[in-house]
């Protein structure tokens, strides 16, 4: 087998699950040891270095760290990584004297940015410190986007949300609230130097069935009505009330109807509820408010009756199920549930019906602006596109990254530079050794389950549409909860010269994840591990040549759970436990902005 370059950011970075399923890359195991140690200031200031809303995401992420989480990997349920990050959150001290220091002479671009929502905001974020003069134009009367207007305040307070975006606004963000931009052509005459679309998917979709458009009053767009609740112009709600759809938009829409006075509230799915797009702790927090979640029904019609909603119409469905797939489906008969209103929540859209189509900007076959996913720049130059503007829908963390791409690209067109030259990740590696015997953090396996999080009792969360219906953790299950942490950023490194192949760490390894063996081809290999891979995506860890025998060192990463007990036994040092630091560059990573080498937009050609 060739031997494992460890000094490969990637490699390790892959390691940490965690880490490896943030789009951001936050380093999790990091801020989850700084709350341990009660450190929850600086725990905050690591979250914020890649996902910038430590305390909005702390509530809504949609968490694509937990089912990497190897916690999962011993039977149980991962850490409560979200949670954590609330934690560190609510209980910070002030942060302003560790944001980004902001340079009173500006470097003379400008930047205009549409939409004030986490892709625009983390821009901003990155620019303003290197002298940008960003400008943001929002249609609402307050920044947040969709964060904002489709997030119910129960699940993200209002105040939790101004305070993170206030942090970027207050860099000196020339903010313009109440401004809908209607042209991007007419935007780009005004000289800005490049232009950040971020204005989201404001479009949901539609459900063109009989019956549509004669009970249009009680028939609710969800993305729409939910804005229409933020801002305090719907206010109530009929008594029965069907959701049509089952994704994440389609809980907030459920609970939110109880909190307008529903008392009979359903959610009414096409497929199994294996097939649902809901996370199921959304699933799992409407069931508690009991909303019922009908399976198998598909929409057939509207049923309106003297102009009225009276009810819908379904075809109730049988499916048969290979290997997660739907294989054949039937229809088994047809129902007619009452209601007051419907609310259709089956996704959304983009939506540009204010760029035109003949200022160089090419569309696809969708209608959708051609992004480059490196840069995220249209095929117009120095217009670039994030968060669901650019590919659809996605979670606010996937915006937030998008933003950090976006920035370095437009950093590097304002200095003139290739958006396709980009800084790589680096990393170091520390080791966490104190004494013979010491280590510098606390790995120790604790068998203990993820503590659950409690709510607000049903009898009064219904009371306010503010009421936030979580309460975070409280200090004795963030002591627990930190704990389950594997600390899988703290790295198994071997140094072959060292070892004397006394089979120490093979003997204590709980997991049987090592193996000594002769070399040869990795699939030969394979055959001869200790325990089985499991996991083929994820690389094995190979040695050179050990000095005794040429055998080589075996490492399967998928089964470790970094106890750190080779370390502690090895008699050599051959096994140490080492801290992997990874950075990811940011904008100012790739160097200082300068005026005379910048390239303004292409204008655009008159008639």
């Amino acid at each position: 087998m060739e031997r494992t370059d460890i000094s490969n950011p990637a490699y390790f970075h892959q390691v940490v699950d965690c880490q490896w399923g943030c789009p951001a890359h936050t380093d999790v195991p990091e801020y989850i040891r700084l709350i341990a140690q009660g450190h929850f200031t600086d725990a905050y200031m690591v979250n914020r270095e890649s996902n910038v809303f430590p305390g909005i995401l702390g509530r809504v992420c949609d968490r694509p760290c937990e089912p990497a989480c190897r916690r999962g990997r011993t039977g149980q349920k991962p850490v409560a990584i979200c949670r954590l990050k609330r934690v560190a959150a609510d209980h910070r001290q002030d942060v302003s004297d560790r944001l980004p220091v902001i340079p009173s002479e500006k470097n003379g671009k400008r930047i205009a940015l549409v939409g004030a929502g986490c892709a625009s905001l983390t821009v901003c974020n990155d620019l303003m410190p290197l002298g940008y003069e960003c400008t943001v134009f929002e249609a609402l009367d307050k920044p947040g986007g969709l964060m904002r207007s489709n997030i119910p305040a129960f699940r993200l307070p209002a105040e939790v949300l101004d305070e993170e975006l206030g942090m970027i606004v207050d860099m000196g963000v020339d903010l313009r609230l109440g401004q809908r931009v209607d042209s991007l052509a007419a935007l780009l005459d005004e000289g800005y130097d490049a232009v950040f679309i971020g204005s989201g998917a404001p479009k949901g979709k539609e459900l063109d069935l009989p019956g549509r458009t004669e009970g249009d009053a009680n028939i609710h767009i969800g993305i729409s009505w939910l804005e229409s609740v933020a801002f305090g112009h719907t206010k109530e709600i009929g008594k029965r009330v069907l959701i049509i759809g089952v994704g994440n938009t389609a809980m907030d829409c459920c609970r939110t109807s109880l909190r307008l006075g529903a008392a009979d509230v359903k959610v009414m799915a096409r497929k199994p509820r294996d097939f649902f797009k809901a996370s199921e702790w959304e699933l799992e927090d409407a069931e508690e408010e009991n909303v019922e979640i009908v399976i198998n029904h598909s929409p057939k019609a509207f049923v309106v009756e003297g102009g009225k909603l009276t009810g819908m119409r379904f075809d109730r469905m049988e499916y048969t199920t290979e290997d997660g797939r739907i294989v054949d489906q039937r229809i088994v008969d047809e129902v007619v549930i009452p209601c007051d209103d419907v609310v259709l929540a089956i996704g959304q859209e983009n939506a540009f019906p204010w760029i035109e189509r003949d200022i160089g900007l090419e569309f696809d076959r969708w209608d959708v602006p051609v992004v480059d996913r490196t840069t995220f720049e249209s095929t117009r130059p120095g217009v670039f596109f994030g968060g669901d503007a650019a590919f659809g829908p996605e979670n606010i963390i996937w915006a937030v990254e998008h933003g950090h791409q976006a920035a370095i690209s437009i950093h590097k067109h304002c200095q003139g530079e290739s958006m396709a030259e980009r800084l790589p990740p680096t990393l170091n590696l520390g080791s966490r050794k104190m004494g013979m015997h010491e280590w510098a953090y606390s790995n120790d396996f604790d068998p203990a389950a993820r503590r659950k999080m409690e709510h607000v009792p049903l009898l009064e969360r219904f009371k306010a549409l503010s009421t936030e219906v979580e309460l975070g953790f409280d200090a004795e299950q963030t002591a627990v909860e930190v704990e389950r942490c594997l600390n899988c950023d703290i790295q198994t490194v071997f140094t072959d010269d060292l070892c004397i192949e006394c089979d120490a760490c093979l003997d204590i390894c709980p997991t049987q994840c090592l193996t000594i063996t002769a070399d040869g081809p990795e699939e030969d290999v394979e055959t001869r591990l200790k325990a089985p891979r499991l996991e083929p995506e994820q690389p094995l860890f190979a040695s050179g040549p050990l000095k005794q025998t040429a055998r080589i060192m075996v490492k399967d990463e998928n089964l470790c759970v970094h106890c750190g007990l080779c370390a502690e036994r090895c008699p050599t040092a051959a096994w140490d436990m080492q801290k992997s630091l990874l950075h990811f560059p940011k904008a100012i990573d790739h160097g200082p902005a300068t005026c005379p080498t910048s390239r303004p937009l292409p204008q655009r050609k008159a008639g």
